[in-house]
């Protein structure tokens, strides 16, 4: 995939590799002997080039992205500063809020407009939805200005018209035009005061309140969007489905509530002396420094867990640098445990950091009295699988009981469910899922609403190496590859590289987001070996922290590191739903010499691995290379020396690979 003009032209290149699959003849001798092939007619599809999108190839060529995987010379991003405030008001389920926003252009491109995000707009009546929603009546902006201009909203039917400042909205989306064209390098400043009833499962239960005694709220502000090299301005709107992009951005923000509510945010926390009671403030210093996770809000301080303040009113303030979003739960009546975790040398000192955890949790959730261990050890052991500590001064996880039933991640804030009546372990992997979302999409800031699989799915793989480190005897690839195989080839299948909004709701999407592309890691790591796997796996993350990445900056950066050409991997696993479906046909043995012959029963062209055990207890590994696939095969024969006899010959011995069915897997003499 390293000539990115070419794979523009396909067809060209598919003609190219039919005539070397119906002419080529080839012999393959290690100490093992294929057979001959020569004029064979193909009898499967053979992967053909990948369509990329027009945009990111323009990137390539304006050099803010390489072929080779890499952020171009010219790589660009815009920035942003926000100033937010935020009035809770419990007993009338509202927030009230105010923005500073500093907008500065460091495209190529002078802006005409701006384009914001107004999530909430997913409770307005007549929005679009991809699922029933909560009507609350959305945002309701109250005062917008832009550069000091006043802006009024856009009347039914008008156009909107270049230099003539005013805003349109559309669902969740608001359009700015501003007075004069925002060139490269300039700022423009905007200020929003807007107010909103929250849903009591927001955002598709992303966000919300339960109990009377619980606030979560996110998708609370409105926020520019995301303008790249690659797509210029992102405006699919929000549906409740497929997630999110977003740019990054400083903020500083402060929420208002009465007195013993307890206030946890995105970001390090700057007045816990003015609004945590004496004790409570002790403890929560103690916590921060300590290995062993500690109390520091029991059931004997609910009401008592704040400051007292004149007019019943706290403020809480929080700062957070280069983070894509903030949020920030309210309790009243929950738990509160804490304690440190290792997490890596972010610096390069040589000295461990350590990062503060947080649990919040109602009693009515007892598994959650081990959550901050399970949060420990995610941190710790995401932070060296990934070769990137965790970067910031605390991750707080948040008991989200009627709000949620799975977990939902912001920068150092996710809301879980209880896990009440389930295995704990289910809680510990939920806790994982959720902390390893705070490499993608926190930091590698990936496009959530259209290519799900790469935050979903990097980060079920990432999961899945947390739990089998926390429990090595319980948790194999298998367990990964099961709920994909449920679907694997039918028609509920869709193809990953499809936008996520346009799967059909269900297992099309949940599949293509989070198993399938787990597998297909797996997959990657299968043929690579897992220091090769992760040798790219790592370099990505390391180009890419803090950008942008597309699907294509993953595959070649893939390439790049190991130095091959995978644009058949690319095709068969992430454009199409073909299967992997290998099977042993016939094993013989004739003098000294055995014949093995295997059949290709799916589309998706893959290397076999075969273990080859003799009568006298040796083993051989073998590989039958996927190029045999590649020139049009459904089955190869293999033919081995030996003076033993063969006992057994099984594929795929380690389990690496999802085969839809494994009971041809294995031949026994």
């Amino acid at each position: 995939m390293r000539n990115l003009r070419l794979l523009t032209i396909s067809t060209v290149r598919f003609a190219l590799i039919f005539l070397l699959a119906v002419s080529c003849s080839s012999v393959r001798q290690t100490g093992s002997q294929m057979e001959e092939t020569s004029s064979i007619q193909p009898e499967r599809p053979i992967p053909y080039p990948l369509e990329i999108p027009a945009g990111y190839l323009n990137a390539v060529e304006t050099g803010t992205r390489t072929a080779e995987g890499e952020p171009g010379p010219s790589y660009w991003q815009n920035e942003a500063s926000y100033q937010l405030k935020a009035e809770l008001i419990p007993s009338e389920y509202r927030v009230n809020g105010s923005a500073s926003i500093e907008f500065t252009n460091f495209s190529s491109d002078g802006l005409p407009f701006l384009l914001v995000e107004l999530s909430q707009n997913l409770h307005k009546a007549g929005t679009m939805k991809k699922e029933n929603t909560e009507i609350t009546g959305g945002i309701e902006l109250l005062r917008i200005s832009l550069n000091n201009t006043e802006l009024e909203e856009q009347p039914d039917g008008q156009p909107l018209r270049q230099g003539e400042p005013s805003y349109l909205i559309d669902a969740t989306r608001m359009i700015l035009v501003l007075d004069e064209t925002l060139q490269t390098g300039e700022t423009a400043d905007l200020e929003i005061e807007w107010t909103f009833v929250v849903p009591q499962q927001g955002a598709s239960g992303r966000m919300g309140h339960s109990r009377d005694n619980l606030f979560y709220i996110a998708y609370w502000y409105p926020k520019v969007s995301v303008y790249d090299d690659a797509n210029g301005w992102f405006d699919d709107p929000f549906l409740g489905n497929a997630e999110f992009y977003h740019g990054f951005a400083d903020y500083e923000f402060e929420v208002t509530l009465p007195d013993n509510w307890l206030v946890m945010g995105s970001g390090e926390f700057l007045n816990p002396d003015d609004v945590l009671a004496d004790h409570v403030l002790e403890r929560y210093r103690e916590a921060g420094n300590s290995d062993e996770v500690l109390p520091i809000v029991t059931e004997a301080d609910f009401g008592g867990a704040t400051q007292f303040s004149e007019d019943g009113l706290h403020t809480w303030k929080f700062s957070a640098e280069r983070v894509r979003d903030v949020a920030f739960s309210a309790t009243r009546e929950s738990v509160w445990d804490g304690a440190r975790t290792p997490a890596g040398d972010l610096d390069g000192d040589g000295q461990e950091e350590y990062t503060r955890i947080n649990s919040f949790y109602r009693t009515t959730a007892p598994l959650w009295t081990e959550q901050a261990a399970y949060s420990q050890h995610s941190i710790t052991f995401l932070s060296e699988y990934l070769d990137l500590p965790y970067p910031w001064p605390h991750m707080t996880s948040v008991e989200g009981e009627e709000i949620i039933g799975g977990g939902m991640e912001f920068p150092m804030m996710t809301i879980i469910g209880s896990y009440n009546g389930q295995n704990p372990q289910r809680l510990h992997s939920v806790t994982a899922h959720e902390f390893a979302h705070m490499w993608i999409p926190m930091i590698l800031s990936t496009n959530e609403r259209r290519y799900s699989w790469m935050d979903e799915g990097f980060t079920t793989f990432n999961t899945h190496q947390a739990m089998a480190d926390a429990y090595p005897d319980d948790y194999e690839n298998l367990d990964m590859f099961a709920n994909y195989l449920q679907i694997a080839g039918t028609d509920y299948e869709g193809p990953m590289i499809r936008w996520s909004d346009y799967h059909y709701p269900g297992p099309a999407f949940g599949v293509a987001s989070y198993p399938k592309p787990a597998s297909v890691l797996q997959a990657l790591q299968g043929i690579l070996g897992e220091e090769l796997f992760l040798e790219a796996y790592h370099s990505f993350i390391d180009r890419w922290t803090y950008k942008h990445p597309y699907p294509w900056d993953f595959f070649q950066t893939v390439e790049d590191v190991t130095g091959l050409e995978l644009d058949w991997f690319w095709r068969s696993w992430y454009y199409e739903t073909w299967t992997l479906n290998h099977s042993i046909e016939h094993v013989s043995r004739d003098g000294s010499e055995t014949t093995i012959e295997i059949r290709d029963n799916g589309f998706v062209p893959m290397p076999v691995h075969l273990t080859i055990r003799f009568e006298n207890g040796s083993e051989r590994e073998e590989i039958i290379p996927v190029d045999e696939w590649l020139m049009g095969k459904k089955s190869v024969t293999f033919r081995i020396e030996s003076k033993e006899t063969v006992e057994s010959v099984t594929i795929d011995r380690e389990n690496n690979f999802p085969y839809v069915d494994r009971s041809n897997l294995n031949w026994n003499r």
